[in-house]
């Protein structure tokens, strides 16, 4: 079983950890009193005023010498047209036939410089998996890291800087 010891606590934790968000960061400054009229959010897609469209995937990140990623959960914004097929395929089991889509990530991943409008490829998965999210190759600390994959020593930093 993957282990690492925190670099904050400097406990051994178990389990390769994973960080998502509840909703797209659009949907937060939807002002709270509104959103219940102009968004409809569900587990893995988020709409906001009939306009802005959004999906939930995974960003993993490869970490070296295991075979889990580590996993960012994030939501990324589509076209509508892009939304209406990823809709279309929703509950079908084989579906990676279908896409990528084009989207700009939707998230602020803290430990990283800007994250907000990233460039990224939406792939699907079959068998209910969410999408896995591919940031383009840029220079982007978190566009390399996905590229090149990161240390067990990285999880434990990234793991510190989001739980302590």
């Amino acid at each position: 079983m993957f282990a690492f010891k925190c670099t904050s606590c400097g406990e051994v934790h178990e389990g390769m950890p994973s960080f998502g968000a509840h909703a797209p960061l659009s949907y937060y400054e939807v002002p709270k009193e509104e959103r219940e009229k102009r968004c409809h959010l569900g587990t893995d897609d988020c709409v906001i005023d009939d306009e802005f469209f959004f999906v939930r995937g995974c960003l993993e990140i490869p970490v070296i010498g295991e075979t889990e990623p580590f996993s960012w959960g994030v939501w990324v914004s589509l076209s509508e047209a892009s939304y209406l097929e990823w809709i279309k395929c929703y509950e079908w089991d084989k579906r990676s036939h279908i896409g990528p889509f084009f989207g700009w990530l939707n998230a602020w991943i803290k430990p990283y410089p800007d994250t907000i409008s990233l460039k990224t490829n939406v792939h699907l998965r079959d068998d209910g998996i969410r999408p896995f999210i591919e940031l383009q190759s840029t220079d982007h600390p978190l566009a390399i890291e996905q590229r090149a994959g990161i240390t067990v020593d990285r999880v434990a930093e990234l793991y510190a800087q989001m739980m302590h």
